[in-house]
């Protein structure tokens, strides 16, 4: 069974409910204490075995590009200038564009999350590969793309992170999975649906983050963006139904020992900093002293 060393991130949006802000940096390239949320997300492909990282943006995206590419030969110099003291920092910056290979696309297409797909299946070839997007991940051990390959390397076919739902808003964000429980614990799908509401939700299971896809996805997708009409978003969730419809199996995988981000809505981004600062070694013990200091004084 060929492993996944393949990935595909969307990363097209233009961020707008983080405006100004995103005029003119991605909302990707925001920080999480000294990284950028998308560093995050590429760091634990590349645990899982990724090599091959493709990136669907579009033209606001360069900064993407820049900080994955070699450091700037001004600030190679100005840290080389700084002696030992800045050589932990240089070695850093060094080490990123090492991380995998890149490339970078612009999307070209309808909206909707299966176009970032369609744009890059020509790199992919008859391979499974990985669909995650640059603003929403999971922290967990072992990392979600690890689960997805276990899962993948046990059954054979496609599968979904998945999340239990703890608010109700979260049935209008995500598609939901109801399906056959195997003995391991995966759900064998046999539904999905996309953003159904609370009252017509089939389950608890959210479908969230990450896909894990075997290259049958291919020929549907292709077969969908043929028929796709416009007048709406070019999703992925009917091209996987469709599949399962024609037998294919795909299984859905809730990640365990984890914490799922979402750092697309500004309260939730606020949430994933506190939670990246106090879990930092150097700056977690003096960032909750002062934050139980503050809520003291408040």
């Amino acid at each position: 069974m060929q492993r996944p060393t393949k990935a595909i991130i969307a990363a097209a949006g233009f961020g707008t409910r983080f405006l100004p802000q995103t005029k003119a940096m991605p909302k990707e390239m925001m920080p999480l204490v000294d990284k950028p949320i998308i560093q995050y997300v590429v760091e634990e492909l590349v645990e899982a075995g990724i090599k091959d990282i493709i990136l669907v943006g579009s033209s606001n995206k360069r900064a993407i590009e820049d900080h994955f590419d070699v450091p700037s030969g001004d600030l190679v110099a100005n840290l080389t200038a700084g002696g030992p003291k800045k050589k932990p920092l240089l070695d850093q910056v060094n080490q990123i564009a090492d991380l995998a290979n890149f490339v970078y696309l612009r999307q070209k297409g309808p909206y909707g999350n299966a176009t970032p797909i369609a744009c890059a299946a020509h790199l992919i070839g008859n391979e499974p590969f990985i669909y995650t997007w640059a603003d929403d991940f999971f922290v967990s051990k072992p990392g979600v793309t690890k689960q997805l390959i276990e899962t993948y390397e046990r059954y054979g076919g496609s599968v979904l992170a998945c999340k239990r739902v703890e608010q109700d808003d979260e049935y209008d964000k995500y598609g939901f999975v109801s399906g056959d429980a195997e003995q391991t614990g995966e759900i064998k799908v046999q539904r999905i649906i996309e953003k159904p509401g609370k009252d017509n939700a089939p389950s608890e299971l959210g479908s969230v983050s990450e896909y894990l896809f075997t290259p049958e996805l291919f020929e549907y997708l292709e077969r969908a963006e043929n028929e796709f009409a416009g007048g709406g978003e070019f999703m992925i969730q009917p091209v996987v139904q469709s599949m399962i419809e024609d037998g294919w199996g795909v299984y859905a995988r809730e990640i365990s020992n984890g914490t799922f981000y979402d750092t697309g809505d500004k309260l939730e981004y606020l949430k994933t900093v506190v939670d990246f600062g106090l879990k930092d070694p150097v700056l977690g013990p003096e960032f909750a002293k002062y934050l139980r200091t503050h809520y003291t004084e408040s």
